[in-house]
């Protein structure tokens, strides 16, 4: 790669929140610092988020609940149900603090963001603990920062930051001279953007570290790691920052809402208010994102599983005449494929929509035969979308909904919304 005399290198750093969901649930209960804890998928499934004291008895990430039931019991594991309200809300609360310290950030998810430091002449690492000191005390959520060159590096230097306590949750690797001996700590299945099916192809031809990795000769990665991509990906291990920050996310494409039910559904009646949810949560999200749908698309199924009851899986898909977000209008279209793919007699285990075809808004294509769509239907969507955002989710919504559906996500085990809900705030007793 060829430099030029006025290139002056990025700095990047990650910042990601440790054991997010468990942190969030200490961030309430100190009495859970030391102990292990588990957080479970929806319908209390599997393990989404485990403490270290929780990994150093074995259990990992996707494990189900029944297969470490006798552990939970022996070391009195603390298990809580998915709080998606309180994370969510405490994700913002770490977002909003590390926009502090950069006015370039990139939320990647929902527990780790991308900063940018150009031009900052301070201490780095010293600038890393301050950034996770600062969080820690705002929010009550440890994280770790890793800075470096490029966006895989950082990524590479906050795993590393993470692994070792010595290193006090900050790693700067930003003008390190030896900058291998970091890259020969961290697996080959480690780096981000290689996947399980690159490790196996790099680990058969004995290549098993980073190092190893970014040694790799470019003909070899451009034949063998998806060409340009992964010639990209190895750039940035060697120092040439190739994946620029993005400060706005890309808009979807396609947009899917869809669960596994808590109990086996039998009834069109449960599956078309379990379709009209999941319909109304998708056309939220287009509408964030100031799209219009053009594809309705539904599925059901049957647990797969229960080898002893009848298996039956289906789906259906209709293009609208005119793109739309309108909520009500979806259902309608929605809850018409459902009843031509139902079948009596199943137990159905799940059931989603997807809205697909998504134009910007301003770009919608009439039809001639069609009524023009009206505004105010617009702005009853934007008012109702404004008091489900300020109050909670679900606030204002569609009767064909349902009231209080039994089949409705699993969730024993659930904590408090301390942020969100009035009735469920902290209380301290002195």
């Amino acid at each position: 790669m060829l430099l030029t005399e006025d290139f002056k290198p990025k700095i990047f750093a990650l910042v990601d929140c440790n054991s997010f969901y468990v942190s969030c649930e200490r961030a309430f209960a100190p009495a859970l610092e030391n102990r292990p804890v588990m957080v479970l998928s929806n319908n209390d499934g599997c393990a989404v988020s485990l403490s270290k004291e929780a990994k150093a008895l074995g259990i990992k990430v996707g494990t189900p609940l029944f297969q470490v039931a006798d552990l939970v019991k022996k070391h009195n594991i603390q298990v809580f149900s998915s709080n998606y309200a309180l994370y969510g809300d405490m994700s913002r609360r770490v977002m909003e603090t590390l926009a502090w310290f950069s006015p370039e950030i990139e939320v990647y998810s929902i527990d780790e963001s991308f900063l940018l430091f150009d031009g900052l002449d301070v201490d780095l690492e010293k600038y890393g603990k301050v950034i996770k000191n600062m969080v820690q005390q705002h929010t009550g959520i440890p994280v770790s920062v890793g800075i470096a060159a490029t966006k895989t590096l950082a990524k590479l230097a906050n795993r590393l930051a993470k692994k070792y306590p010595h290193y006090d949750g900050a790693l700067n690797l930003f003008g390190e001279q030896d900058i291998d001996r970091f890259l020969k700590l961290v697996k080959v299945e480690d780096v981000w953007g290689i996947g399980r099916r690159y490790t196996e192809k790099l680990n058969l031809y004995g290549i098993e570290n980073a190092l190893q990795l970014k040694n790799l000769a470019d003909y070899w990665v451009r034949k063998y790691l998806g060409g340009i991509v992964g010639l990209r990906l190895v750039e940035e291990l060697r120092g040439f920052s190739c994946i620029s920050l993005e400060q706005s996310a890309p808009k979807k494409q396609e947009i899917m809402c869809g669960r596994t039910f808590s109990r086996p559904v039998a009834s069109l009646r449960q599956l078309e208010e379990a379709i009209s949810t999941y319909t109304t949560r998708a056309a939220e999200k287009i509408r964030a994102q100031g799209s219009n749908t053009s594809l309705v698309h539904v599925f059901i199924t049957t647990n797969r599983h229960k080898k002893n009851e009848p298996q039956y899986g289906n789906f259906a898909v209709y293009k609208l005449p005119v793109q739309t977000s309108f909520t009500p209008g979806i259902i309608r279209c929605a809850l018409k494929l459902l009843r031509i793919i139902f079948k009596p007699g199943y137990r159905y285990k799940k059931a989603g929509v997807m809205l697909s075809g998504l134009v910007p808004g301003n770009e919608r294509q009439l039809n001639l035969f069609c009524p023009k769509p009206s505004a105010k239907r617009e702005q009853l969507m934007k008012a109702v979308d404004t008091i489900n955002s300020r109050w909670r989710r679900n606030m204002i919504h569609l009767a064909a909904s349902g009231i209080k559906p039994r089949w409705a996500m699993k969730r024993e085990m659930l904590s408090n919304r301390y942020t969100t809900d009035w009735n469920e705030l902290l209380t301290i007793q002195i």
